[in-house]
This record gives structure tokens, C-alpha cells and sequence, in this order.
């Protein structure tokens, strides 16, 4: 139990920026599988403050803008950055260089459209969402780094040395998934519960979440024909907005 304390502390504080206490011992060995967890607790913040913000009477689109903000400030940027340096990659066509450009900090015009795009994706998306937000916002951070950790326990890594590269060479096959499978599991009662919606909408978020998880790791998948940390990025960053996306026909 000591250890698992130890893990999800250390997935808190790679995945976001929230603060820990001092003597909270930290363990980053195997923290992927923790990754989920990680967006239920991101979800639920974010779905709280949408909940204070709407008994104030703000206004859907400022805090849709507030908490898209504050929903990159939480994560400190860590996988819009990498959906940033994907697309860079994804610019060049020689797939010999692309790990090359990927790995420069300068940012180019291609990741820049990415970023921009991905956050107006969110924004508008969740400023079309008036009703049912905290389960929305849950379903987009949890399926989005469960496609992750899929992504991790299918995909082949790139390379030897990365800031991903820990993930792989820890990830311990199915025994890795029972925290994501606890996280969708309170995502869907969350769905249900609060507040109560129709079976549909739960099935729904299971559907939308499962093949968007499944289909955005695939075609970077493709792209690419492995991973990197920044890939991990951008599949976490495109299937939460797709997501969101996905609600808004519902």
C-alpha cells in the first residue's frame, strides 16, 4: 500500500502542477498506469470550479475559457507540448527526421496551428456543453490518458532514451490497467449520478471515449510506427478535445 501511495504521488507530480506535501515520498517507476486516476482528479477540479463558477452566474463561453486555461495551467502544458512537437514532426516528410525536428525547442508554424487548434477545439466544444459538464469534463481526462496507457502497453517505443521512455520499459501488461479500468468505472458513475442522465449518455461515453482512445493512438501509430513521449502527448491532448467534440452531438 506504502508503494502505491508512492506511485500516485509520483504520477501527480510528473502529470500536473499541483503541490505536495514535503514528506510525501514519491516513486516514478510505474506511475503510467496511475495516468487515469490522474484525470479523474484533474476532471472532478475542473468540473467543481465550472459548478462554483456557474452558481455565480458566469457566462458558459468565460468560464469554458477560464477553465480551459487553468485545465493547461493544471498539467503545466506537459501534453499540449508534446501535441505541439508532433505536429512540428509531422511536418517534415522524411520520417528519418521527424524524431530530429520533434526533438528541437524551437516551436514551428505546424505545432503552433496545432496548439491553437486543439484549444479552440476544447473552447468551443465546452462552450457548446451547458448541461452535464463535470461527467463531460471526467470522460475527456480520463479517456484521453487511458488512450495513453494504451497506447504504452501496445505500441513500440521509439527510442532508448526520452522522456517516455520509462513508461515502456516499465509497464507491466494487464496488472498496469486495473487503476484505468477503476477510473472509467467512476467516469461512468459519474455520468449516471451527477446529475442523473439518461443510460444513453453513459453509453455513449463509453463508445466515444473507447474508439477515440483506440483510434487516435492507431493513426499516430501509423504516422509514426512507434511512440515518443511527445506522441504520448498529443494522444492524450487530441482525444480529450475530440471528446468533447463528440459530446456536443449528444
Amino acid at each position: 500500500m506504502k508503494q502505491i501511495f508512492q506511485q500516485f504521488g509520483g504520477a501527480i507530480a510528473f502529470y500536473t502542477c499541483l503541490p505536495l506535501p514535503p514528506t510525501w515520498t514519491l516513486d516514478f517507476e510505474r506511475i503510467a498506469r496511475w495516468a487515469p486516476l490522474v484525470g479523474l482528479c484533474l476532471g472532478t477540479s475542473l468540473g467543481l470550479i465550472d459548478y462554483a463558477l456557474a452558481y455565480l452566474q458566469m457566462p458558459v463561453l468565460t468560464r469554458s475559457a477560464l477553465e480551459v486555461g487553468l485545465w493547461i495551467g493544471l498539467t503545466g502544458g506537459l501534453h499540449l507540448d508534446g501535441a505541439i512537437d508532433t505536429a512540428d514532426g509531422l511536418a517534415v516528410m522524411d520520417p528519418d527526421q521527424r524524431l530530429r525536428v520533434m526533438a528541437d525547442s524551437q516551436t514551428g508554424a505546424f505545432g503552433v496551428m496545432a496548439g491553437t487548434i486543439i484549444v479552440l477545439l476544447k473552447l468551443c466544444a465546452l462552450s457548446e456543453l451547458s448541461h452535464f459538464r463535470l461527467p463531460i469534463l471526467v470522460t475527456a481526462t480520463v479517456w484521453g490518458r487511458m488512450a495513453q496507457v494504451m497506447a504504452i502497453a501496445t505500441y513500440p517505443y521509439l527510442k532508448s532514451e526520452g522522456k517516455g521512455a520509462f513508461h515502456t520499459q516499465n509497464f507491466q501488461g494487464s496488472r498496469d490497467f486495473w487503476p484505468g479500468v477503476f477510473g472509467l468505472v467512476a467516469t461512468a458513475l459519474y455520468q449516471y449520478y451527477w446529475p442523473p442522465v439518461t443510460g444513453q449518455r453513459v453509453v455513449w461515453g463509453i463508445l466515444s471515449g473507447s474508439s477515440l482512445a483506440l483510434g487516435v493512438s492507431y493513426w499516430f501509430y501509423r504516422q509514426f510506427q512507434g511512440m515518443t513521449g511527445d506522441v504520448y502527448g498529443a494522444i492524450v491532448e487530441w482525444t480529450e478535445a475530440l471528446i468533447l467534440c463528440s459530446w456536443t452531438l449528444m
